[in-house]
């Protein structure tokens, strides 16, 4: 191996070690603000919050990384792909954190509000949970280049877009008793759609990792999944 060929993996590793360590504060991150979440811990919060402008500093230094990959190696084919696939898995984790800073920033908004009904904060911990899960699979495709492993991440979030249904159906029935009120079901409404957005990122990096490693192209005109059946005892009892 030449040294330009060294130089150009040394670099290569260095941006995905990167990439490794920014999911792993994501899954972190979305563990504290599911925590947050339920204990409405407003001091948390505010961490959480200032954490992602840490984040976000953070994905501008691996983004400029790879810049100068492409600028001074100029990689092509395999190589140009990989670098390419980076800086797009970049974007998603930082929109991950934005949307886990989401959560906390709920949190405000609702503080002082009603108590969580029991199966709100279960169905909240089996979405937080399952965000965590997979992201935590998405990045392990990614760092151990496991073409089967990334592609069964879509089928994990399936499961996470059938627990964010099951709370949007768990609210209106909370409402309609007279146990949330206007702003907390918009809000509420809200950290669903964010859990779910979260989990549609960690799809989108195990999309590149296929890419990257078979030339695969996600077809997003296929039809819906099938509904995957959320077992509500079991919800209510998490």
């Amino acid at each position: 191996m030449n040294e330009l060929r060294k130089a150009f993996h040394a670099d290569l590793e260095t941006a995905r070690s990167q990439v490794v360590r920014m999911a792993a504060t994501v899954v972190e991150t979305v563990g504290r603000a599911t925590a947050v979440l339920l204990d409405g811990d407003l001091e948390t919060a505010e961490y959480v919050i200032r954490g992602d402008a840490e984040l976000d500093a953070r994905a501008v230094e691996c983004e400029e990384h790879c810049i100068e990959i492409l600028a001074l190696q100029a990689p092509v084919a395999g190589d140009l792909r990989q670098v390419l696939a980076i800086m797009k898995m970049i974007s998603d984790i930082e929109r991950s954190g934005d949307l886990a800073a989401g959560i906390c920033k709920a949190t405000r908004r609702i503080y002082g509000h009603h108590e969580l009904e029991p199966k709100l904060r279960g169905l909240i911990t089996k979405m937080g949970e399952q965000a965590q899960t997979i992201y935590k699979a998405a990045i392990e495709a990614f760092q151990e280049n496991d073409v089967a492993k990334a592609a069964a991440v879509d089928d994990m979030d399936a499961y996470l877009d059938a627990l964010q249904k099951q709370f949007i159906q768990a609210m209106f029935e909370c409402s309609a008793a007279g146990k949330l009120d206007i702003q907390e079901a918009i809000e509420l409404a809200k950290v669903a759609r964010f859990y779910e957005r979260i989990g549609d990122h960690a799809v989108h990096i195990a999309e590149r990792v296929r890419y990257v490693l078979t030339g695969w192209l996600p077809d997003h005109r296929k039809p819906d999944r099938p509904d995957v059946v959320v077992d509500v005892d079991d919800v209510e009892g998490g």
